[in-house]
């Protein structure tokens, strides 16, 4: 028997709907309890997925709010059991008083993620599909969200499964020829299934390589604006943000850490250091700061080189543009594109590939910097089938079943004995099993839905 959970399932800020959401075996008797339809239909006669009008009481009997009311009964709802839900005015008082009720009438708070959990554990959805989930919620670009509702619909899951049962085909053909020699069964030979694990390595192979644009795609683009002192660089990240994050003044030197912000910038998520500007000082604690900000480039993937387009270049700026040089996808912005220009455009189109022009005073070349990085990153077309691993544990599983699949085909190549190969193939099994969570430890189960919020 399952006992009742509920929870706020909307988030604690003032707005135009709240939702209180209940699973378990008396969750129609706990709404029944604070819930009066309108109509003449009482609250165990309603039919599932349909909503009813009506009002909500506190645990006094008083009324509450107005309401609308709906009932999913196991095993057709999203955790395989009897739920409910009350979509209320979202005022958060309302709703804690709504809960309060409900804990009243039986029902207990219910944990991070436990309303997912219960959907796994009644076999509603798999492990990745669950980790999904949360993913979905955390989405920070439409590339991370299409990736995360993809693999909610199994497409993950789906390819992890083809090479699962193609393994226990295996197994199984090996144990029914050793255990039923007179049977009139085809003879288990090796070879007869080297093809078939050549396919699934390179499909385990393609999913552990997507794993570097995952980090990208969820994490975002490590990304540092760097230059010498006074070019600008708090001004650019003040004006990508689109307020003002880090102090701006016109004494040089201004910036002595490394300030770390989110932002999309042409699609992409950018993680973007403001950094101290880069040139040779005594002041020790300035010193700190153009250490991190060599810390902080040689981490980055992406290095905005900005330069005063108002001053020819000089032994500072030949240290930045080298420096920035060295980054995977270097890009030079000319700043104080506001101010006549000095600077030699041909000396930096001869170093950089991506030149952008701009003035972060005037906000004007903000559309060109969206280009280029758009134009670099671009979309991740694969994110929509949902092809795209994005979470550690799921990179270090199928790095492990690759493995295994791996020694599988090195021993059928060496001729070693079935037994040998088919203890390599129980252990891509095994691992491919932890991926969907057909076998799987009790406590890795609970930390991954720790990381849920309260209410999904």
């Amino acid at each position: 028997m399952a006992d009742t959970i509920a929870a706020i399932a909307t988030a604690g800020i003032s707005s135009a709907i709240g939702i209180i959401r209940l699973s378990g075996d008396t969750a129609v008797d706990a709404v029944a309890n604070l819930f009066r339809p309108s109509g003449n239909t009482p609250v165990h006669k309603f039919e599932s997925r349909k909503l009813y009008y009506g009002k909500l009481l506190d645990k006094d009997g008083k009324p509450l709010d107005h309401c609308l009311c709906t009932i999913s009964r196991a095993p057709h709802s999203y955790t395989g059991e009897d739920t409910a839900e009350l979509q209320c005015h979202g005022s958060p008082m309302v709703l804690r008083e709504g809960l309060e009720s409900l804990f009243a009438a039986g029902a207990r708070g219910a944990a991070p993620g436990e309303f997912t959990k219960r959907a796994f554990l009644n076999g509603k959805m798999d492990l990745i599909q669950a980790e999904a989930v949360a993913d979905l919620i955390a989405a920070e670009t439409s590339d991370a969200a299409r990736n995360a509702a993809s693999q909610l619909g199994g497409a993950v899951s789906r390819k992890t499964d083809l090479i699962y049962d193609g393994l226990t085909d295996i197994m199984a053909h090996f144990h029914a020829v050793l255990d039923y020699p007179d049977e009139d069964l085809d003879p288990f030979t090796l070879t007869a299934y080297e093809s078939k694990l050549k396919s699934y390595a390179d499909t385990l192979s393609a999913l552990k390589d997507s794993f570097d644009r995952g980090k990208l795609l969820k994490d975002g683009i490590k990304s540092a604006i760097v230059g010498k002192p006074n070019v600008g660089k708090s001004s650019l990240l003040n004006t990508l943000l689109g307020y003002g994050r880090a102090i701006v003044t016109d004494i040089p030197g201004t910036t002595r850490d490394t300030i770390e912000e989110k932002l999309r910038l042409g699609g992409a998520l950018l993680r973007i250091s403001d950094t101290a500007g880069l040139r040779k000082t005594s002041d020790p604690v300035e010193k700190i700061g153009v250490e991190r900000t060599m810390s902080a480039l040689n981490d980055a993937v992406l290095v905005l080189a900005v330069l005063d387009g108002s001053r020819p270049l000089d032994s500072e700026d030949l240290r930045v543009i080298s420096s920035a040089q060295q980054a995977p996808h270097p890009v030079a912005v000319i700043n104080k594109s506001d101010l006549p220009q000095r600077i030699d455009i041909s000396q930096i189109e001869a170093g950089f590939d991506k030149v952008c022009k701009m003035s972060a005073k005037e906000e004007t070349g903000i559309d060109e910097l969206e280009k280029i990085v758009s134009g670099i990153f671009g979309e991740f077309p694969d994110a929509q089938t949902g092809e795209i691993i994005t979470n550690a544990r799921h990179m270090d599983v199928v790095s492990r079943a690759l493995d295994a699949t791996r020694r599988a085909q090195n021993a059928i190549e060496e001729q070693i004995s079935p037994d040998a190969v088919l203890t390599e193939v129980e252990d891509a099994m095994s691992a491919l099993g932890e991926l969907t969570g057909k076998t799987i430890r009790e406590d890795i189960t609970a930390r991954i839905f720790e990381r849920f919020c309260v209410g999904k």
